[in-house]
């Protein structure tokens, strides 16, 4: 592919074509740039969409597709109320083969966010082609428009995953030995919570060389880069303090460890040999073992630590600008949405009429 650009050094819009060494220079720093997680998530998207394709029509997809394509779809993977009860139009035995094949975890109807993400990365790969774009076609916006009010008529709302706030972080901590494996969990535990709910791949991504000791025990961590600030600019919230019990944690792991460079948390492989960094799939590993060696009831994940310190600030009426400092969000309407139902239990305007 090559791409025309304008020279205008001379005044005038003269076209000017870029070679291929260029051309592939261009490629290679826009998937640098572009989130490990984003890339994963989009090609799995798209590998689901041939693969529908290729059980629904019995032949491969072709690029670009078209608007009745992009309806089949909706309807195949959409719930709509029926006088039988809800039902979508995906034939079984083409949900069989997709789930056979390792496409959708289960048979059924997508939840309507994955639904809402399917046909976003469709339309982002039409998009940066520079495909016409059926996404964006009226009918096909006006039927995605009118799913999501039918869902929200029926009451589905999105399962999150259940927080770990204080109490539970406790429990899992119990969990923590003093052997070089429970030394790591511990202070993982605590460096992700305290610091503002890091994400996975934030605390897989966490290096030396971002950590400053500022007294005994006590650090700050510059978070280079985040979801939130994905072109690395310098900002005051960068840095996230790892005080107190978390900061005690950490000490006592890279001692133990004798990590000094390189990255914060790795594997631990027999003999006690610090290895290689974790992945942001074993940060998430870690805590759910944890969970169940807590004996703690709940579906969590990796991401319930950000939640729950959300749900922790909620409850102690942490000002929302501290909290947001530290988790990095710049919505107060996103932020807002990692509260858990029992934060409105705390909600001092839910007592006024036990006041004298």
């Amino acid at each position: 592919m090559q791409y025309l650009v304008s020279d205008t050094t001379k005044g005038v819009e003269t076209p000017v074509q870029l070679g291929h060494a260029t051309v592939s220079a261009i490629k290679d720093l826009l998937a640098e740039g572009e989130s490990v997680n984003t890339r994963a998530s989009y090609q799995s998207a798209l590998r689901y969409w041939q693969a529908w394709h290729r059980l629904r029509y019995g032949e491969e997809m072709v690029w670009p597709t078209d608007v009745a394509h992009v309806l089949q779809f909706i309807v195949d993977h959409a719930e709509r109320q029926t006088p039988t009860g809800l039902r979508c139009e995906l034939p079984e035995t083409v949900d069989r083969a997709l789930v056979q094949a390792g496409r959708k975890g289960r048979m059924g109807a997508l939840s309507h966010n994955t639904l809402v993400h399917r046909v976003a990365v469709l339309s982002k790969y039409h998009q940066s082609q520079g495909w016409p774009n059926p996404c964006q076609d009226a009918h096909v916006r006006e039927l995605m428009a009118r799913t999501r009010k039918a869902y929200a008529k029926r009451g589905a709302m999105p399962q999150k995953k259940a927080a770990i706030t204080k109490e539970v972080l406790s429990a899992l901590l119990a969990t923590c030995d003093d052997s070089l494996r429970g030394k790591r969990d511990r202070a993982l535990l605590l460096f992700a919570w305290a610091s503002g709910g890091r994400r996975r791949s934030e605390v897989a991504q966490a290096e030396m060389r971002h950590l400053r000791r500022v007294a005994p025990q006590e650090y700050l961590y510059t978070l280079a880069h985040s979801k939130t600030n994905q072109s690395g600019m310098d900002v005051p919230d960068n840095h996230k303090p790892v005080l107190g019990a978390a900061g005690a944690a950490l000490q006592e792991w890279l001692t133990a460890s004798g990590i000094v460079d390189g990255a914060i948390f790795r594997r631990i492989r027999k003999g006690g040999h610090v290895a290689e960094p974790l992945s942001p799939a074993a940060v998430r590993t870690i805590v759910k073992e944890r969970c169940a060696l807590a004996g703690v009831e709940g579906d969590f994940s990796a991401h319930s630590l950000r939640s729950g310190f959300v749900t922790e600030a909620g409850r102690r009426n942490v000002p929302l600008p501290e909290t947001m400092a530290l988790t990095g969000h710049h919505s107060v309407a996103t932020v807002l949405g990692y509260f858990r139902a029992e934060s409105a239990l705390h909600n001092q305007a839910a007592r006024m009429m036990d006041e004298d």
